[in-house]
């Protein structure tokens, strides 16, 4: 029995694998950040102003200088999106019905969340199939999969980014593509969607209304997704990729 458990956890454990996370200073980002160190992992961050992921060659500069410290690269999880901040009033040209979205941040959005995640895979890839195993992950969105619910902002000409959601959906597309050029060498690549996050800074009456539109009443708390981003970093998703694991308290499937 001890050394069943023993295998079971090595079948979970991250320690001591090279993990670059993108946008790992943001909310949810910052969270994956801390719990894979404390579970061993060797965490390197690009964030911004540091490391630009949209700028092939700061991305190929960032790589090298993990490379030369560690060595290898274990695992990439494309995790930077543009999203607006919780109370920014920088943020509310995002929210724009279609027709008066600006190109510029239309631009700007598809270059973070897809260009961004393709020059980083692409890097980071050349590394893999030479060590010959890897792992990445895309973290999408629910809206990957389903539109969003505007009326959970309860304000008339309110809307989540059209970039965004496209975006997120084209990640599903890109993650499959890869998926299927690369399992050859060893190297998965699966999709994360998470739902709603709840933010102690969002107003309680969006975090109620949003929480109605899944099965479980509720928005899904920051560590929440944890767990799934270490199976999938882990030999336990081995035999996983080209997949998309959903996690949105059930709204999907009503």
């Amino acid at each position: 029995m001890e050394n069943q458990t023993k295998k079971m956890q090595e079948l979970f454990s991250v320690k001591d694998k090279v993990i670059i996370l993108t946008g790992g200073k943001g909310f949810l980002g910052s969270h994956y950040a801390e719990f894979l160190t404390k579970a061993g992992a060797k965490i390197v961050i690009w964030n911004l102003p540091e490391v630009d992921i949209t700028d092939e060659e700061a991305v190929k500069k960032a790589l090298n200088e993990v490379i030369e410290k560690y060595g290898r690269v274990d695992v990439l999880i494309n995790n930077a999106a543009m999203n607006p901040k919780v109370g920014d009033e920088n943020s509310k040209k995002l929210f724009a019905p279609i027709d008066d979205y600006p190109l510029e941040l239309w631009t700007n959005e598809l270059k973070v969340d897809l260009t961004g995640m393709f020059l980083c895979t692409k890097a980071v890839v050349s590394v893999m199939k030479k060590q010959k195993f890897g792992s990445i992950i895309n973290v999408a969105s629910e809206v990957s999969v389903i539109a969003h619910d505007h009326r959970v902002y309860n304000e008339s000409g309110k809307y989540k980014s059209p970039a965004y959601v496209t975006a997120k959906a084209g990640v599903l597309g890109f993650t499959r593509s890869c998926a299927a050029q690369l399992g050859k060498y060893n190297i998965r690549v699966n999709a994360l969607s998470p739902g709603g996050v709840e933010n102690p800074k969002m107003p309680r009456d969006f975090v109620e209304r949003f929480a109605s539109t899944n099965m479980l009443g509720r928005m899904a708390k920051p560590d929440e997704y944890n767990s799934a981003i270490l199976f999938l970093c882990s030999e336990a998703s081995s035999f996983m990729t080209g997949h998309n694991l959903v996690i949105d308290g059930g709204k999907s499937a009503w």
